[in-house]
């Protein structure tokens, strides 16, 4: 299984909620440290060729980004819990939409 924990404890804030994305996943030195280049790094999980992530998953399989400590994360930064769910579900439309299978499954339980 092709999977990544995000511990959301480390995550307080916009530049934490990239940070802790942005070192789980290797995203490139030139990474926007915003929800687009989040989007557009997470898009290119299954093509090595692009660069986007140090984090791979082969062509038609999915990742499972599992989210730990999720209930609190979700409290404190509401807008960064948020934008995760939101983004993460925008990526996988966008990519069906031109034909490609979608790449992120999210996991979590609030407990």
């Amino acid at each position: 299984m092709n999977l990544v924990t995000i511990d959301a404890r480390g995550i307080t804030d916009w530049d934490t909620f990239h940070d802790v994305f942005a070192e789980a996943f290797g995203f490139p030195d030139f990474y926007g440290c915003n929800m687009n280049a989040w989007i557009d790094c997470m898009t290119y999980l299954d093509d090595a060729d692009a660069g986007m992530s140090k984090v791979q998953v082969p062509p038609g399989c999915v990742l499972v980004l599992e989210l730990e400590n999720v209930k609190e994360f979700a409290l404190r930064c509401p807008e960064q819990y948020a934008a995760v769910i939101e983004c993460s579900a925008f990526d996988n439309w966008r990519r069906i939409h031109n034909g490609d299978p979608a790449v992120i499954c999210l996991s979590f339980q609030m407990v």
